[in-house]
């Protein structure tokens, strides 16, 4: 049982030996290759763990604004003005 135990280790330093072997040539690789445009900064992107989602706050808008009952008709006969002249093929003003 013990040479088996050792063999497995062997093996697995072998493996290990293989994998640095393979990273020290792909280092040497992109070494050579010149500028890096890519750099891994280490952040993340994405809303930051307990950020709250939905509208960025800003600049508090005004009030609603309110129009009068009577500027409310005015516009009221201008639309239908507008919508008559077109049920009768005529351009408004």
């Amino acid at each position: 049982m013990i040479y088996i135990y050792i063999m497995s280790i062997e093996s697995i330093l072998t493996q290990i030996d293989a994998e640095i072997e393979r990273l020290q040539q792909v280092r040497k690789l992109l070494a050579t290759s010149g500028d890096i445009t890519a750099v891994y900064t280490g952040k993340k992107r994405g809303p930051k763990p307990g950020a709250k989602r939905g509208r960025k706050p800003g600049p508090k808008k005004g009030s609603k604004r309110n129009l009068s009952p009577e500027a409310r008709q005015r516009i009221r006969e201008a639309q239908q003005r507008r919508w008559a002249a077109i049920k009768s093929g005529k351009k408004s003003k």
